[in-house]
C-alpha cells in the first residue's frame, strides 16, 4: 500500500477532534511522510491486537517485559527489536509490556512517537502490546497526546515513589485517563504505595485495565498487602509482576490471573509452559520449570535486573541489544561471564 501527497492526522484535543499538521517520524527508512488518517487506519487494521484487555486475555499468555535494543549511537534499533519480538512470539507469547526493562524511565520525549510506531510495525497481528508512560506527570500528559495517534488498548503508568504521594498519584491517574480516554495498567511496585481502598476506588471508577503487583517478599505466601488488595478488587485483573519465582504461589494460592516476566524473553516456550502447567494444576512440572530460570533470575536480583536481562538477550544470540541507555552502566567482564553461563543453562 502506498501513500503520497500532503496528508494530515486527526488529533483529539480536550475531547474535540481537530486536524493538526505536525511532524511525523516514520519507522521506514528513507520514507518521510506527513501523517494521514488513511495511513493510520491501515496500520491499526494490519498490525497488533487492539482489542480491550479482558481477564481471559491476561490469562492466555505470560506477559513478556522485553528490553529495548539500541544501536551504537543509542538510537532505537528496529531490526534488532523485531528479532527479539519474533523470538518471543515464536515461543507462544502473545502479550508484550514495554516498561522498566526497556528503560522507558529515561526515554527521550522526542523518541516516544518513534517507539510506538516501531511497536506497531514489529508486533504480530495476534500480539497485544502495552507501552508505558511517565513516571513524571508532565511527561505522561504529553505522551497522552502522542498516544492519541495510535490504537493501543491500554498503557502502564511507571511508578514513582520519591516525589509523589497516594492522593496525588490517584489524581494524576484520573487526569491521565481523562486525557488518554482508556483505562490504564496500575503498577504496584512498592509496599503500601497505594492503600487498597484507594485502588478499589480507581477500579470502581473504571480507571484500571489491570494491576501489575510486584512487591517483593522473602516469602511470597506471606503478603498481607496482596491479600487486602484482593479483598477489594477482582483477582482476575491482578497479575504477578515479579517473574517466574513467585508465580506458582501467586497463581495457586492467591488465584491471580497470570504473571509478567523478563526471563521469558530468553526462553518464551518454557515460561509459557510454566503458566499453562500452573493453570492445569501440574505444580510439579511448573516447579521444575521455575527452577530452570533460577540461575538467571538470581543474577538479576544480585547484580541488576535490567542490566542482566539486557545483556542476556544478546548472549543468547537472540538479538543485539546494544549499549545500556544511561543512566545505567554495563556489566563487568566477570558478570558477563556469569550471565553467559546462566543463559546456557536455559
Amino acid at each position: 500500500m502506498q501513500f503520497t501527497g500532503v496528508i494530515h492526522r486527526s488529533v483529539v484535543v480536550g475531547g474535540c477532534h481537530s486536524t493538526a499538521k505536525r511532524p511525523f517520524e516514520s519507522p521506514w527508512k528513507g520514507l518521510k511522510l506527513t501523517p494521514n488518517p488513511a495511513f493510520d487506519s491501515y496500520l491499526k487494521q494490519r498490525f497488533m491486537d487492539k482489542h480491550a484487555v479482558i481477564p481471559a486475555r491476561l490469562a492466555a499468555s505470560v506477559i513478556a517485559v522485553p528490553p529495548l535494543a539500541r544501536d551504537s549511537q543509542l538510537k532505537i534499533d528496529v531490526a534488532e527489536n523485531r528479532k527479539l519480538v519474533k523470538h518471543i512470539e515464536a515461543g507462544g507469547i502473545t502479550t508484550l509490556l514495554y516498561g522498566g526493562n526497556a528503560v522507558l524511565y529515561h526515554l527521550r520525549p522526542s523518541e516516544y512517537a518513534r517507539l510506538l510506531s516501531m511497536l506497531v510495525e514489529i508486533a504480530g497481528e495476534q500480539t497485544l502490546v502495552i507501552p508505558s508512560v511517565g513516571p513524571a506527570f508532565g511527561t505522561m500528559m504529553d505522551q497522552a497526546q502522542v498516544l492519541a495517534d495510535f490504537d493501543f488498548p491500554t498503557v502502564m503508568i511507571l511508578p514513582q515513589k520519591e516525589v509523589a504521594d497516594a492522593q496525588g498519584i490517584a489524581s494524576g491517574i484520573r487526569r491521565f485517563v481523562d486525557a488518554y480516554g482508556k483505562p490504564i495498567v496500575l503498577y504496584l511496585k512498592h509496599d503500601r504505595w497505594l492503600p487498597p481502598e484507594l485502588v478499589a476506588k480507581l477500579y470502581e471508577s473504571g480507571l484500571l485495565s489491570w494491576v501489575k503487583y510486584a512487591v517483593v517478599r522473602d516469602d511470597p505466601a506471606r503478603d498481607d498487602y496482596l491479600r487486602e488488595l484482593l479483598a477489594v478488587v477482582p483477582s482476575e485483573i491482578v497479575v504477578s509482576g515479579i517473574g517466574e519465582q513467585p508465580a506458582i504461589v501467586h497463581l495457586r494460592d492467591f488465584e491471580i490471573g497470570s504473571f509478567t516476566s523478563g526471563c521469558v524473553c530468553v526462553r518464551p516456550d518454557r515460561s509459557q509452559q510454566m503458566l499453562t502447567s500452573i493453570q492445569a494444576g501440574d505444580f510439579e512440572l511448573a516447579e521444575k520449570i521455575r527452577g530452570e530460570f533460577f540461575k538467571l533470575e538470581n543474577l538479576r536480583n544480585a547484580i541488576h535486573p535490567i542490566r542482566v536481562l539486557h545483556r542476556a538477550i544478546e548472549l543468547a544470540g537472540i538479538a543485539n541489544t546494544g549499549p545500556m541507555l544511561p543512566m545505567l552502566g554495563e556489566l563487568s567482564p566477570d558478570q558477563t561471564t556469569q550471565v553467559a553461563a546462566a543463559v546456557r543453562s536455559l
